[in-house]
């Protein structure tokens, strides 16, 4: 046997994958040993060995999670759960020594829900068009994967969570010790990922592995989210409660690790429903600032350069906030005077007024709706992802000339169209998945929406292979500055522009409301 014949050695033993067409595809590799049991709550542990040859033809299970939303799943994802999670999946066009480029993806779902086997981020598009390795891998989420409290300390001295975080460091490390059998190049590995995922990459790029386990990053609609420790700490404590752990300011490990995992992850959604809103993250669990993995809020660190060597892509879609008002039973019949006092959570009486007529006039003079949803959506959109990802940008370009923006503004047809461009529909653009005819029917199709995918996937590719996303589909994308601020719109009549939405930019400045590259000052005495 061979890797000619589908079977590939790796540090635990020898792997067969299975040919499609032209790619050789992984599924379900173990990147490290089950979490469960007494690994719970610790760092991930290296896979552990078997003999003779493992069949890597079907996905690992998902990480421990509540069901789905109706409606907000793809039919036939898998949804078998188990804590021995901690496996990744390879789409590859050879088993040779090519040394193509290597993306990673990290899946978001607010660090409780999702996995790297969804339909939605099947990387045989991207492997087969850009002749490149696509991994994509699963982490542990909700408590399992980030609860944090001095409790928890371990044998090495870890004394808070980032256990999910750990999880993809370790699935990184394996990568770079491995992927040169699947005729990647572990020295050419770009990181991309959205939302929860993205925000993890913005965090990976202010630690130590910058550099070395990554060297390219691109953050889809995720600027970081951080939290202190002593936050972290209460969030622990009231989540023990929830759990039936007594009594929960004596918490301690063991009493976490004889609970049933359903019970974690029941506890964690009744912590989630307890959230009403955060600096307008309503996340049940963060990672928080450990003084290792992350030793400062990522926003700080990389605007002291811990990123200076790492090109980097970022950007959001433009109506991001969309999905989640329509989630929120308060948002559907807020008047003008509603917006005012909910965006008062994050400004003065005044500087909210301002701030919501400097929305209502740009809105108006671009003959875009300007009800009082629609002025709370786009507020709440720049709040939490476009100005932090701006700030972002604006932070690594200090030191990286590299640095580049989009704004995604192509409108889902779901539902008659009431969601615009939300968060999360550029995904599947990204992944060419728009030609799944179930995908399709949120992302739209046809065409003009197969076009524009074919234009991302051949930027995010030439972003993989190069460091700058140009590329003859979508033409030249100059990288991102604080004075012109150009940015590659990516939707209909799309191109690059200067400072797009500018008025509602300024209008921050003008009501004077900081913005920053990041959440950890809002959330840390949350």
């Amino acid at each position: 046997m061979s890797r000619s014949d589908g079977v590939v050695a790796v540090g635990a033993g020898l792997l067969r994958g299975v040919s499609e067409g032209d790619l050789w595809v992984f599924r379900g590799v173990p990147y490290a040993s089950s979490p469960g049991g007494a690994g719970r709550l610790r760092r991930p542990r290296p896979p552990t060995s078997w003999i003779g040859v493992r069949d890597a033809l079907s996905w690992g299970p998902i990480a421990p999670q509540p069901p789905a939303m109706p409606g907000l799943s793809i039919p036939n994802d898998p949804s078998a759960s188990d804590e021995d999670c901690l496996s990744l999946n390879i789409w590859t066009p050879g088993l040779d020594d090519r040394r193509r480029p290597v993306l990673v993806w990290v899946h978001g779902g607010g660090f409780t829900t999702g996995s790297g086997s969804s339909a939605i981020y099947r990387g045989d598009r991207l492997a087969r068009r850009g002749d490149a390795v696509v991994v994509t891998l699963n982490y542990r989420l909700g408590a399992l994967g980030f609860l944090a409290h001095p409790a928890l300390g371990d044998e090495s001295g870890m004394r808070c969570g980032n256990w999910g975080v750990f999880d993809q460091v370790a699935a990184l490390e394996w990568v770079h010790e491995h992927v040169g059998a699947f005729g990647g190049d572990p020295q050419n590995v770009t990181v991309f990922g959205e939302s929860a995922g993205a925000m993890s990459i913005a965090l990976l790029l202010s630690s130590s592995v910058c550099g070395r386990l990554f060297h390219r990053a691109v953050v889809q609609s995720g600027p970081p989210a951080t939290a202190s420790t002593e936050w972290g700490a209460r969030r622990a404590e009231r989540l023990a409660e929830l759990a039936g752990v007594e009594p929960a300011r004596g918490l301690v490990r063991e009493s976490l690790e004889r609970l049933e995992t359903q019970e974690l992850v029941r506890a964690t959604q009744d912590l989630a429903n307890e959230v009403s809103s955060d600096a307008g993250l309503p996340l049940p669990l963060l990672p928080v600032v450990d003084g290792e993995l992350i030793t400062q809020p990522p926003a700080e660190a990389i605007s002291e350069g811990a990123a200076a060597r790492v090109p980097f892509l970022i950007g959001t879609t433009r109506d991001e906030a969309a999905l989640f008002m329509e989630l929120d039973p308060a948002a559907q019949d807020l008047d003008i005077g509603g917006v005012v006092r909910r965006v008062r959570r994050i400004a003065t009486k005044d500087s909210a007024q301002t701030l919501v007529e400097a929305y209502r006039d740009a809105r108006e003079a671009r003959d875009e709706p300007a009800t009082p949803r629609a002025l709370l959506t786009a507020i709440t959109t720049d709040y939490v992802f476009r100005l932090p990802s701006l700030a972002l940008a604006t932070a690594s370009y200090k030191y990286q000339p590299g640095t580049f923006a989009y704004l995604f503004t192509w409108e889902s047809p779901f539902l008659g169209g009431i969601f615009g461009s939300p968060h999360g529909l550029e995904i599947p653009f990204v992944f060419g998945t728009v030609e799944n005819e179930v995908i399709g029917r949120f992302s739209g199709s046809g065409p003009r929406a197969f076009e524009l995918s074919g234009g991302m996937q051949e930027a995010w590719l030439a972003f993989a292979h190069t460091g700058d996303p140009s590329c003859d589909a979508l033409g030249d994308w100059p990288a991102y500055d604080p004075l012109r601020r150009p940015t590659m719109v990516l939707g209909p009549g799309g191109g690059i522009e200067d400072d797009p939405r500018s008025p509602e930019r300024l209008a921050w400045d003008e009501a004077g409301i900081e913005i920053a590259g990041g959440f950890h000052h809002e959330v840390q005495h949350a």
